[in-house]
């Protein structure tokens, strides 16, 4: 009988690689999507939109969201028929004229805010006056082809109303708002004054197009001074912390990262430019981006680091950070967002499900963390990077999130919760931003695949996404409010020459709308920002960063030097802990200025119209 051999260190070596490659490059050896089955595929999810909303419409509404397992509902956010509101730019975009103006009319009849319950100012900011936002502009507009004739800004009025209960949130020393406010009483004595850094940074992009639809710019204003009171206690290292003090301005969580509890704030940092043409959120972009791909990346993962010292504190794939890549395909930065969406898809492919936690030094689940709330950020990633790039694998990995959650969420009247990713446990919850996102982006990447037929891709502006996959379209109203430098036909007010900046972007490094430029050198932290060509084609020569925005960042150690830097425009200490902003007195610059669905959402209102009004 042969003796049998142990195995040498080498041989072990050649399994576990063989083994790695298995499960975390299967995606490679996947058949690719043919054009027919992307059809099909775009198909499937458009019944996958109207399995969940049917089910909503027919066993929650008016209730905010849907209990799929048990066909039930429940008030999750604020009792104002929440998905309902979260969905309607999602029929909009899949042409479905009928139920979207059926909705409109409901919302428009029966929705009011003056109710006496506290609600959280970024969750009721990003669904509910963002999906008030994104169906008015396309409910009021020939040019998307979805206009209601009879429609006369009753959801902007809405919106304006909505907005306005918020604006107490904003009334603290930083300008950092509180996290939660009463709709009718404003913010409570007891309120907690902690706040995470995406509750506060991330409300510019609705509050911003409220204020330039309404022509209040109290709304852009008060958002605005909360990114700036955020940046301004960043750690000398341009890092932020997760929790922050909205009165001391002190981190009560100093952990940094991309995900959990600041995500979006990087998001809405670059979106409010491409939006708005505010070079100054493209330049705290820049910084931010710079110093997170410094200390927040280990190629291709991003770790949680203390903002102070860079120190590792969480080697954590967070489900949340899933949206990186797309973002760096807006910014340009390419090759970084194919490796790590190539990591996280194979966590996916790992377990049917992303884990709302995955730890990187065990490489499994981490306790505690076990859930897949159907979040979508893996599948926007996807259709940013077929979009940009028109690899077939993203077609393959979004096949592969269809049957995940057709073989393992679906459920009797909706999509379930996955309680753990392991065992497929279902849960009987459907959060409205299944309707609002998940299945919005995954229906425009087969239709992209298929030869792209709707408002994103062909329609008549150029759109960005909010972080709660709301449609908001670069329009003149809103991209073009005021005469500044960088706008397209704008001119300086030192010149009447117009200095254009041609460049399409002709590269994968150039992003969707022109190139951003965030790539910076190590002598160029505060370098001039570069213009984006598809939105903006126009900058004024020779100003600075200072100049161009009425702000200076001047360290406490140079304070007594401030009305020298006044003069210059602006003065910068690279090192400084605490930085303050102040306003440069000579600037010309002011911040901008400021069953039958006819059946179901009409005819009750027409039987109740002797009774009273309905509550939301």
């Amino acid at each position: 009988m042969p003796s049998l051999r142990r195995p040498t260190s080498a041989s072990i070596l050649v399994y576990l690689l063989f083994l790695f490659l298995s499960v975390f490059l299967r995606p490679t050896l996947a058949d690719g999507v043919t054009p027919e089955e992307a059809k099909q595929l775009r198909d499937e999810v458009r019944e996958m939109f109207y399995h969940a909303f049917n089910g909503y419409m027919d066993h929650a509404f008016p209730l905010d969201e849907l209990k799929p397992q048990s066909c039930g509902g429940e008030d999750s956010l604020g009792g104002y028929a929440l998905t309902l509101i979260d969905a309607l730019d999602t029929l909009a975009l899949l042409g479905d004229r009928d139920h979207f103006a059926a909705s409109v009319e409901w919302i428009s009849k029966n929705l009011q805010f003056d109710i006496n319950k506290t609600v959280s100012v970024f969750e009721t900011t990003i669904r509910i006056l963002g999906g008030l936002l994104s169906a008015h502009l396309i409910a009021s507009d020939y040019a998307t082809g979805m206009k209601i004739p009879t429609y006369d800004n009753q959801l902007l009025n809405l919106a304006e109303d909505l907005g306005r209960r918020l604006l107490p949130a904003f009334d603290t020393p930083s300008g950092i708002p509180f996290g939660s406010v009463n709709l009718r009483h404003g913010v409570d004595e007891h309120e907690s004054k902690i706040t995470s850094t995406a509750g506060g940074g991330t409300l510019t992009l609705e509050f911003g197009v409220l204020s330039r639809l309404t022509n209040d710019p109290i709304f852009e204003q008060v958002t605005k001074n909360a990114v700036r009171g955020l940046w301004a206690q960043r750690s000398k290292l341009n890092l932020v912390g997760a929790h922050i003090n909205v009165f001391t301005g002190e981190w009560t969580q100093k952990d940094a990262g991309i995900g959990t509890s600041i995500d979006s704030f990087y998001e809405y940092l670059l979106k409010a430019y491409l939006l708005f043409g505010d070079e100054e959120y493209l330049y705290i972009f820049q910084e931010a981006y710079a110093a997170a791909m410094q200390y927040l990346y280990n190629d291709p993962w991003y770790v949680e680091v203390n903002m102070d010292s860079a120190a590792v504190v969480w080697p954590l794939f967070n489900s949340l950070q899933a949206f990186w890549p797309g973002l760096q395909v807006l910014a340009g930065d390419i090759d970084p967002a194919i490796r790590t969406h190539t990591a996280f898809f194979s966590v996916w492919k790992r377990y049917g499900f992303t884990p709302e936690g995955f730890n990187l030094a065990t490489f499994s689940v981490q306790h505690g963390q076990r859930s897949y709330p159907l979040r979508p950020e893996l599948m926007e990633s996807t259709y940013w990077l077929y979009k940009a790039t028109r690899d077939p694998k993203y077609l393959d990995a979004g096949r592969d999130m269809v049957a995940s959650l057709q073989y393992s969420a679906r459920c009797a009247c909706g999509y379930c919760h996955i309680a753990d990713v392991e065992f497929h446990k279902q849960e009987d919850h459907m959060e409205s931003f299944f309707l609002a996102e998940t299945v919005k982006y995954l229906w425009l990447l087969f239709d992209l695949a298929v030869g792209p037929d709707n408002l994103v891709d062909n329609g008549p502006y150029k759109y960005i996404f909010s972080t709660e996959g709301h449609l908001l379209p670069a329009t003149p109203e809103i991209s073009l409010v005021q005469e500044h430098c960088s706008y397209f036909g704008a001119y300086c007010n030192t010149s009447n020459i117009r200095q254009d900046v041609l460049g399409v972007a002709t590269n994968p490094r150039d992003n969707l709308y022109g190139r951003v430029g965030t790539a910076l050198p190590s002598d160029s932290r505060y370098s001039d920002s570069s213009p984006v060509s598809g939105f903006i084609k126009g900058i004024c020569p020779g100003l600075t960063h200072g100049q161009k925005f009425g702000i200076s960042y001047i360290s406490p150690g140079h304070r007594a030097h401030e009305d020298d830097s006044r003069n210059q425009g602006e003065q910068i200490n690279a090192e400084s802990h605490s930085i303050v902003i102040v306003q440069s007195q000579n600037s010309d610059y002011s911040p901008s200025e400021n069953k039958n669905y006819h059946e179901k959402l009409v005819e009750p209102q027409e039987r109740k119209q002797t009774s009273d009004p309905p509550k939301i």
